[in-house]
């Protein structure tokens, strides 16, 4: 791993679907070994290098190209697939994208072929589209170099002219002046060891809109023709594709009608010129003053849109807010099309992939809308035909979630490295502090160049562990506003509850065993919505033992209880250590795996959630020193972000509550970020109840 040190490595280069090997009208003549599959399917190898017997194994399927995922493949696999692109049989073949990332669906996964099916669909997997794969790992073959016989394929491609492999925009400005991103320039497109242009003859906005987005950007503006004019006339040029003819809603390129130029270039493109291109950048990455007044008057109102539980920016689960609440999409007709509607509304570029099966983690609350049908023309996902949802129609184990392309920022000049800590030389940073959105450390807050740390050598050296998936814990609000209760409980049975910090600070000055403490106890649900388990991050050799409640912690404090007045004053406050993180209860399909007994392994499995009842110590917050009032209950799950997730911001949960001295109402509880800044700003300012009717 190494810095970027030229240009050419900083440009916005976007990985494209390379040669097209279409086989699905190919009719072989019998006798054969296989049939040709059904008009439905069509087979074909792309990507770069490779070649024609070789490449990613991309199928046609339900009217869009998708690929197919490594897991589980096997030679028997390819067998099959070979012979659907021709080849008598495979002779190997590759993971983990070698040839390349594709784009769109991941049609199959845990393919489990015998070798002697007819067709990929004879083989077992998990089903057309439920995969829980990245393009990185897409599938390809290495096919026999040898035909079946009688296997016609009239558009078998074999010259290297006619792959089209990375695409980029060519500031011409000096690169004293240069800016990231880069919003305008010349379109290239990767040939051979260099770069080559597109003739602009026929150029429609059109095929700017598709190149902007594959650039990240959301959308096109005129560009001023006439000074690139003069700029390449004095230019070598060499001159790759002309007659590009977009719809303005394809996601790539290669996905546009266009030719190859033959032979000589020298004399191309002679009424024309290369095709420069013009973009608008989206608020993340506007810059200048007057970029960023026009994204502030754009942006005006709260968004009815966003992406959660992604790990970079530009992608998650898509959630749209409706009724004051925010909810998320069924994954029923979930495509690209209507992924890049979405990216663009966000203020990203086109889709890179239309993610099906909760493959950013499963929400919560309602499921809005179902069926969306973007034709990617439409300015907001609202002015795509859909269908209202109904209960019984989709669960949150089908939300639909998009990667959008984003601009190139040149960030990773700045990556953060983990490393053997004796190598340290010296500290850049200290005291960061990040919220978890941005897209680099030296946009968190820090020390800037007052080190705390400076010449402490590498004792104190930051580290980090990246995984592909994470946690993801919320809190069943619903079950702590009907279990909600208070209980004067006497002292002498508190013991435990007191070795354990589990009553306020007052308790100390009590006449023990004489006397109680008032207790707010509820039951607390909570579930693993992520794709990873939720393990502690101590291992198990560090647990400590408590003998008065016999069992073992793994975590200092897993949630926070507080009572806050409305205006965020705590006036009691309650915490729990995971005395026993387990599955108590999972999903119908999910099998547990984690029970705390005999010392066994703790945490929470993806799909299982862990309850604490009401009715176990420290199950409850100690009000005895609350007075009379109008309060906010609030719960924060791994308060102190101990353990990786996906989302931290749906990890509290609050309740409106009223106490009379004698009873207590709790009402409105909800996860944190659930509902519209309005209904946020009505719940904060709630003017108390006069009696105990919750209207």
């Amino acid at each position: 791993m190494g810095s970027c040190g030229t240009w050419a490595r900083q440009e916005l280069l976007v990985l494209l679907s390379s040669v097209w090997l279409w086989v699905g009208s190919a009719q072989p003549t019998p006798p054969g070994p296989t049939h040709t599959p059904g008009p439905q399917l069509k087979f074909r190898l792309a990507g770069y290098p490779r070649k024609h017997n070789e490449g990613r194994v991309e199928v046609f399927y339900n009217d869009e190209w998708g690929t197919i995922c490594d897991d589980d493949f096997t030679l028997a696999n390819a067998h099959v697939l070979c012979r659907h692109l021709g080849f008598v049989a495979a002779t190997g073949w590759a993971h983990s994208a070698k040839y390349g990332k594709g784009v769109g669906r991941i049609w199959l996964d845990n393919v489990n072929c015998a070798g002697g099916e007819k067709s990929i669909g004879d083989c077992k997997h998990r089903g057309w589209g439920n995969s829980d794969c990245s393009h990185e790992e897409d599938a390809g073959v290495i096919c026999k170099d040898e035909r079946i016989p009688g296997f016609k394929d009239s558009n078998v491609i074999e010259t290297e002219q006619s792959h089209v492999e990375e695409v980029r925009l060519r500031s011409v400005v000096s690169g004293a002046r240069r800016q990231l991103p880069v919003t305008e320039g010349i379109v290239e497109v990767r040939y051979k060891d260099g770069w080559a242009q597109i003739c602009d003859e026929g150029w429609s906005s059109q095929n700017s809109r598709v190149v902007c987005g594959m650039m990240g950007f959301p959308a096109e503006k005129k560009v001023n023709r006439n000074f690139y004019k003069l700029f390449t006339e004095r230019q070598q040029l060499n001159y790759r594709l002309h007659s590009v003819s977009c719809t303005g809603t394809e996601v790539h390129l290669s996905m546009c009608a266009f030719e190859f130029y033959r032979g000589n270039t020298s004399t191309a493109c002679g009424a024309g010129m290369p095709a420069v291109v013009s973009c608008v950048p989206g608020p993340l990455f506007a810059t200048g003053n007057g970029h960023k007044k026009k994204q502030r008057q754009q942006q005006q109102g709260q968004p009815r849109i966003r992406l959660k539980g992604g790990a970079k920016v530009g992608e998650g689960r898509v959630e749209v807010l409706k009724s004051s609440e925010w909810g998320t999409i069924c994954d029923d007709r979930w495509n690209l099309l209507s992924a890049s509607v979405v990216c663009r509304e966000l203020g990203f570029g086109s889709a890179k992939e239309a993610l099906t099966g909760a493959r950013m983690g499963q929400g919560t609350g309602p499921i809005h809308i179902n069926e969306v049908q973007c034709l990617g023309t439409e300015k907001s996902l609202w002015s795509c035909p859909f269908k209202n949802i109904t209960q019984e129609d989709c669960k949150h184990t089908e939300d639909a979630a998009v990667r959008c392309n984003i601009p190139y920022m040149g960030y990773e000049n700045l990556e953060t490295w983990y490393w053997d800590a004796s190598n340290v030389t010296e500290m850049v940073l200290s005291g960061v502090k990040c919220a978890g959105h941005e897209m680099s450390l030296s946009h968190c807050q820090h020390h800037g160049t007052s080190l705390n740390c400076r010449n402490t050598g590498t004792r104190f050296a930051a580290g980090v562990i990246c995984s592909e998936t994470a946690s993801d814990l919320l809190l069943h609000a619903p079950l702590v506003q009907e279990t909600a209760y208070i209980e004067d409980r006497p002292l002498h049975m508190l013991y435990c509850a007191a070795e354990e910090n589990c009553l306020s600070s007052s308790a100390r000055q009590a006449n023990w065993p004489y006397g109680h403490r008032r207790l707010l106890r509820f039951s607390s649900q909570i579930h693993n919505n992520g794709r990873a388990d939720f393990r502690p991050k101590a291992g198990r050799h560090s647990w400590v033992w408590h003998e008065c409640h016999r069992h073992y912690h793994s975590m200092d404090i897993f949630t926070h209880y507080d009572i806050l007045t409305p205006n965020g004053t705590k006036v009691a406050e309650g915490h729990k250590a995971s005395f026993c993180l387990e599955d108590t209860e999972c999903e119908e399909d999910v099998a547990k795996r984690y029970e705390c007994a005999n010392f066994g392994e703790q945490g929470i499995t993806v799909g299982c959630w862990d309850l604490y009842r009401h009715d176990i110590d420290c199950q409850w917050i100690d009000i005895t020193d609350v007075k009379p009032g109008n309060y906010i209950l609030q719960v924060v799950i791994n308060p102190n972000f101990e353990v990786a997730e996906s989302d931290f911001t749906n990890n509290a949960m609050k309740c409106n509550c009223k106490y009379d001295g004698h009873r207590i109402w709790v009402h409105s509880c909800h996860i944190g970020d659930a509902l519209s800044e309005e209904a946020n700003k009505r719940f904060e300012q709630y003017p108390g109840q006069l009696n105990n009717q919750i209207s």
